[in-house]
């Protein structure tokens, strides 16, 4: 089944979407993490007390050189929680994770707009491929086309690896992403609202209602 997270480190939103979601964990980066004043241990202590213990996050190193990047990524991984993590699949991080690997730490190549730099990320050992759909289209790219690439070299090298799709704005990309079978996705919170909701659901419901009430009063259907 895929795997299913949340974009976010507001626990407001993951609570909200915990509650009716299957959700797997929260996937960060530096950007969502400044953005709401919140650092590492803080997001992830809050997060699993929503979630659960058997939450996984996804975590980014800051460092840039290789020694640093396998130097904070031990440190990360090395946290009391399931931690994936994030290492953006420049050079200097590709050739990081070849030796990230070695100590059987989980990786998730970032910082993906291309085919050939997701698979090539793979070959390195990344356990999960976080193309970004949305800017890649933004950009003059197709993202669904990059992430139906990947997925196809991923399939025809037998490769272990789960394409994490990340950056959307709307539903559809959603839809045709995940057509395309991969393994997991991370969703923002205004993309999860508009995928659960449809401006012809609650007039449907309130008619149920109104109907039920017109001859039943406030009976229950099990008391009918």
């Amino acid at each position: 089944m895929i795997e299913l997270y949340l974009d976010t480190v507001d626990f407001e939103a993951v609570s909200r979407f915990n509650a009716c979601l299957p959700i797997k964990g929260v996937t960060t980066n530096p950007s969502i993490l400044a953005k709401a004043g919140v650092g590492v241990n803080q997001a992830l202590s809050g997060l699993t007390d929503i979630i659960g213990k058997d939450a996984r996050f996804h975590v980014q190193v800051i460092s840039q050189t290789v020694t640093d990047i396998v130097e904070e990524a031990k440190k990360i991984d090395a946290l009391p929680y399931d931690v994936v993590v994030k290492i953006p699949a420049t050079e200097a991080g590709l050739a990081a994770i070849k030796k990230v690997k070695k100590f059987d730490i989980k990786v998730l190549a970032t910082a993906i707009y291309s085919a050939q730099q997701g698979f090539l990320s793979a070959l390195c050992g990344a356990d999960y491929l976080a193309p970004y759909v949305n800017r890649m289209d933004t950009m003059g790219s197709n993202g669904v086309e990059v992430v139906a690439d990947l997925q196809l070299l991923l399939t025809q090298n037998n490769l272990d690896c789960k394409v994490l799709p990340a950056s959307f704005k709307n539903t559809l990309q959603v839809m045709d992403v995940m057509k395309l079978g991969v393994g997991a996705i991370t969703l923002p919170v205004d993309v999860v609202e508009q995928m659960i909701s449809h401006p012809a659901v609650e007039p449907a419901v309130k008619q149920f209602s109104d109907d039920w009430q017109g001859v039943f009063n406030t009976k229950l259907s099990y008391e009918s």
